[in-house]
């Protein structure tokens, strides 16, 4: 079978020197001295032949990026998360100068020009950076703050905006929460009004990941005074621009390596070119893409509680308890039994959905099911492995805490549980008749 045009340019990548720059291989600092930092696998590791669908590319693009998180990201996390937030221009322009920015973007951009299947491949494997805060970063960069511009942007602004976000040359962030208006994107109050060839801008911005160390922000902004899912608008904005103001760096429960702002618009002025797409349409064009967002946050934690479940197997069978490891216990290693096995099918939710997303089919449902269950999932490994550390769980010593701590964001930010459950009644026809 003939392999397209992108996963030929990625075979090619791999032998080449952009991909071989990062072959050395570098120790990772564990949070435990009792626990490796790369755990064992849960299971033989999947063949390219095993798998539902990848292929050899995906597999070198995993391998890759791994090479990155072990020398370039890991064996800084602890300091990182310490200082509440991480250097994002050095890493994602590490990042974007090996392609990781823009998997599924435009050749002619800087991206590779793969399918989607690349990117939950990407996520899964950011999976292994440890902690929740710069994955989700990454995030933000790659499959939250550019795809609308990257599928509907003019040329122009392709090429001030995309291009340099994905060779890593410009940090991006998304503006669409509001203090007011979380899941709730249609009750937005950001206005962005008219004037000749401006749009004059006022209004706030919630919970902006990225947002202390953006150039620019993805802007979501009421445009008109029509319906409120036809008068929105995404801009892309400088962050540079006079009247931007960034009121405070939140303190946050988790993803403390991860920086997050509030941001103010005082009578920000910025030209009608830099709308994205047709003026409002932007609602439409956010909805669109939370069915990647929500199948690569799945991904993204996917590997987390993987490596969590791993490396609680691992501190169990060394710490004894009543003259006996705690994972001989029956009701450990039966409740570690459960938790693997509702990962592995959430994993086949996850590929399914993948798999038809990328046949162009709409995977709405499906995509609020796995985020659903991701976010529900993840608080229970959590708290059932945080359970079987003991003590050393309720310190900040090892990585079971910190997940703990960075995972209970998958439950409320990008569409709370009960959004998604929503969603799922309305494409099951369950919702009361208005």
């Amino acid at each position: 079978m003939a392999l397209p045009r992108g996963a030929l340019r990625l075979n090619q990548l791999v032998v080449s020197r952009r991909f071989n720059q990062f072959t050395s291989r570098a120790g990772v600092r564990s949070l435990s001295d009792n626990v490796s930092s790369r755990p064992a696998p849960s299971s033989a590791p999947e063949t390219v032949r095993d798998h539902l669908i990848y292929t050899p590319e995906h597999f070198a693009l995993k391998e890759s990026l791994r090479k990155i998180i072990d020398q370039e990201i890991n064996p800084h996390v602890d300091q990182w998360e310490a200082e509440g937030i991480f250097p994002a221009h050095k890493i994602f322009k590490i990042l974007g100068s090996a392609g990781f920015l823009g998997v599924n973007k435009p050749v002619e951009y800087g991206g590779l020009g793969l399918d989607f299947s690349y990117n939950v491949a990407v996520s899964e494997e950011l999976g292994n950076i440890r902690c929740g805060g710069i994955p989700m970063a990454i995030g933000v960069q790659s499959d939250m703050a550019t795809p609308a511009l990257a599928r509907f942007g003019s040329a122009e602004l392709k090429e001030e905006f995309l291009l340099p976000s994905i060779m890593g040359d410009k940090v991006a962030c998304l503006g669409v929460s509001e203090v007011g208006a979380g899941s709730d994107v249609s009750s937005i109050m950001t206005k962005a009004v008219r004037k000749g060839d401006e749009y004059v801008i006022n209004g706030g911005k919630m919970w902006t990941t990225n947002g202390v160390q953006a150039d620019w922000i993805c802007l979501l902004a009421n445009t008109s005074d029509a319906a409120p899912h036809r008068n929105k608008s995404l801009i892309c904005l400088p962050m540079s621009l006079p009247g931007v103001h960034i009121a405070r760096k939140i303190d946050k429960l988790g993803m403390w390596s991860s920086d997050t702002a509030e941001v103010f618009f005082d009578d920000v002025h910025v030209p009608c070119k830099n709308i994205i797409g047709q003026e409002g349409m932007g609602f439409t064009y956010q909805m669109l893409q939370f069915q990647e967002e929500r199948l690569w946050a799945t991904a993204n934690i996917l590997t987390m509680m993987d490596n969590i479940i791993q490396e609680t197997i691992q501190y169990t069978r060394q710490r004894k308890i009543f003259k006996q490891a705690v994972l001989h216990h029956q009701s450990v290693h039966f409740r570690l039994a459960e938790l693997q096995t509702e990962v592995e099918l959430l994993r086949s939710l996850l590929y399914r959905a993948t798999a038809l997303y990328i046949k162009g089919n709409d995977v709405t449902k499906l995509a609020s099911m796995a985020k659903l269950k991701a976010g529900r999932l993840a608080r229970e490994v959590g708290d059932s492995c945080l359970q079987y550390w003991g003590g050393m769980g309720f310190t900040s010593d090892v990585l079971v805490s910190r997940f703990y701590r960075d995972s209970r964001l998958l439950s409320i930010g990008g569409g709370a549980d009960e959004v998604m459950l929503g969603i799922i009644c309305k494409y099951m026809d369950t919702l009361p008749k208005k």
